[in-house]
């Protein structure tokens, strides 16, 4: 309890620090075509992501190499926040921390093809969850539902990391929540916040995935594959270019088109995936898994069907 009370303290302070300085040096999100925002908001407070992993590191010496990796691609995102980072460079310290994450999972043991195949499922969840995060709350409360099933599990089904770890992820993604999780955020997490925290999931997950060996545990990012993906297939069948910015998420449409409030859409998107992990945990397997895509795959053409006009 002493440990988590500290870390509370701690995040924050850094977590008001950081605002006093993105402040003065005028570290801001300015809306653009692809934004659901209109006013200048503070960019950023998503670093509290890697402050968090960070400080649960330095208290309890764990993970040094995952602790690398994602001081890389946390770096590499707060510069991309502050000005424009080429993409070749972005790539190298993404794959790079990544190359990290993948000799703490001991994944380097497996063959060439292996690593191939998980280092592309991983570079395109990096970017769904960037891609995801455009309404206030909604990387926050995601996170949240995820961390929150990552505790259950690692206590009552299977231990595969330090416990201490979840619950200082769940601190930091709180206190985030508290400055962006309302109708005028405080706060943006920026592409600090939004690749840190994929980069922290996706470290759970894959300790979870090697601890099982099910890789059928990918369905706890069921919710946001299916609109990331499924928006890519979209925009391809509309003869676009997918590298442009855009308004064409699911998301988005419910915010901009249909006016539904920024906290409303990403409560639902916390209700759904929490109510596909509480079935998955009930019924695991991949056939769960598959009906599940189907279900949401269904949702997904039947919403463009029906409300996607109001975009055109």
């Amino acid at each position: 309890m002493l440990y988590y009370i500290l870390i509370s303290v701690l995040l924050v302070t850094l977590e008001l620090v950081y605002f006093r300085v993105a402040d003065k040096f005028n570290i801001i999100d300015k809306p653009n075509e692809r934004s659901s925002h209109t006013g200048i908001i503070l960019r950023g407070g998503g670093i509290i992501f890697y402050f968090g992993a960070l400080v649960f590191s330095l208290f309890c010496c764990e993970y040094l190499w995952f602790t690398l990796g994602l001081t890389l691609i946390s770096f590499i995102s707060m510069v991309d926040d502050i000005r424009s980072v080429s993409q070749r460079i972005r790539l190298i310290f993404h794959f790079s921390a990544m190359a990290l994450m993948f000799y703490q999972w001991g994944l380097f043991a497996f063959p060439w093809w292996a690593v191939i195949a998980v280092l592309i499922v991983c570079t395109g969840i990096i970017n769904a969850y960037n891609f995801m995060d455009g309404i206030n709350g909604i990387t926050g409360g995601y996170s949240l539902v995820l961390l929150g099933v990552f505790c259950y599990v690692n206590e009552y089904i299977i231990s595969f990391v330090d416990s201490r770890m979840i619950g200082t992820m769940i601190i930091a993604v709180l206190i985030f929540c508290f400055f962006n999780f309302r109708k005028r955020a405080k706060c943006f997490a920026g592409d600090v916040g939004s690749v840190s925290i994929a980069f922290i999931i996706l470290f759970l997950l894959g300790k979870l995935i090697l601890a099982t060996g099910d890789f059928s545990w990918l369905i706890l990012l069921a919710v946001y594959g299916a609109d990331t993906i499924l928006t890519i297939v979209h925009r391809i069948m509309l003869h676009e270019n997918i590298g442009l910015p855009h308004r064409k998420h699911l998301y988005q449409l419910m915010a901009n088109e249909l006016g539904v409030s920024h906290i409303g859409v990403a409560a639902l998107y916390m209700v759904v995936q929490l109510a596909v992990a509480v079935f998955y945990l009930l019924y695991p397997g991949y056939m769960i898994f598959a009906v599940v895509c189907m279900v949401l795959l269904v949702f997904y053409i039947w919403f463009m069907k029906k409300y996607y006009y109001l975009h055109g």
